[in-house]
């Protein structure tokens, strides 16, 4: 058996009931098509096979391809499941010429680059379930777990993910469920509701709403009318706030002005 390779962030998950949840999380319908990230050893795509979905498994560990090949090889040869050896930050989402949904067990230090990835490409999922860092998570979602929607603090992650999608924190999956356990905690993610609608009924581009939230963010603390150039009336209303503090509404209005 292949032995986790820590230079590839690999951690397997191994609890079963976990792996229901995740692809129960997916809703999956009977001939989908379900983008699996690194799947490892299998754990995840066998029981995304049960769905009925047209699996494609990206792995980028070439150690990995054969036994997955082996302990797959009746779904391969039906073409429920096709196994590609590549790096899914190099692979290009176009191939994908359908609607599709990504199931994922991320390695924790691709998380960013990924969501980045698949959300902004013209072919996005129409959903993600991604199991990713417990405090990535609650970043995401802009309220940590056991705390209350007051203390809401919005980031340029958690805003970046939510003009795409819905995100929502699903499950804390406790270290100990993976082999080797990682040095931290782990959670379930999922972001529903994947379009670019909001920039098209906004009428502001991707590019525009980007560089004035990384304007308004530049300096965390500071109070936005020290960060961006605002008119007398955006100054009366969000003037004295901090970037942080803004829901995604404020920021697509402020930004389609700006």
């Amino acid at each position: 058996m292949v032995k986790a390779k820590k230079s590839l962030g690999q951690n397997w998950l191994k609890n079963e009931k976990i792996v229901k949840e995740i692809v129960a999380a997916a809703k999956i319908s009977v001939g989908e098509r379900v983008v699996e990230v690194g799947p490892g050893q299998g754990i995840l795509t066998a029981e995304l096979l049960k769905t009925g979905a047209r699996v494609v498994a990206i792995e980028k560990d070439d150690r990995l391809i054969e036994e997955l090949q082996e302990k797959f090889e009746l779904e391969i040869r039906s073409g429920k499941l096709e196994i590609i050896h590549h790096d899914i930050l190099d692979f290009d989402p176009i191939i994908i010429n359908e609607a599709y949904k990504i199931v994922a067990n991320l390695p924790y230090y691709i998380t960013g680059e990924f969501l980045k990835k698949f959300l902004t490409t013209p072919n996005q999922p129409s959903l993600m379930v991604v199991m990713l860092q417990k405090e990535v998570a609650e970043r995401i979602v802009a309220v940590p777990i056991g705390r209350q929607a007051r203390d809401k603090k919005e980031s340029v992650l958690s805003l970046s993910v939510k003009v795409y999608g819905a995100p929502k924190y699903l499950k804390t999956v406790p270290r100990g469920n993976f082999q080797p356990a990682p040095n931290v905690d782990s959670a379930i993610l999922v972001i529903e509701n994947i379009s670019k609608k909001l920039f098209l009924e906004n009428k502001i581009s991707e590019q525009e709403f980007f560089s004035c939230l990384k304007q308004g963010f530049s300096s965390k603390r500071k109070k936005l009318k020290n960060n961006l150039n605002l008119n007398d009336k955006l100054l009366a209303q969000y003037g004295d706030k901090r970037a942080e503090d803004l829901q995604l509404s404020d920021w697509l209005t402020l930004c389609k002005i700006i």
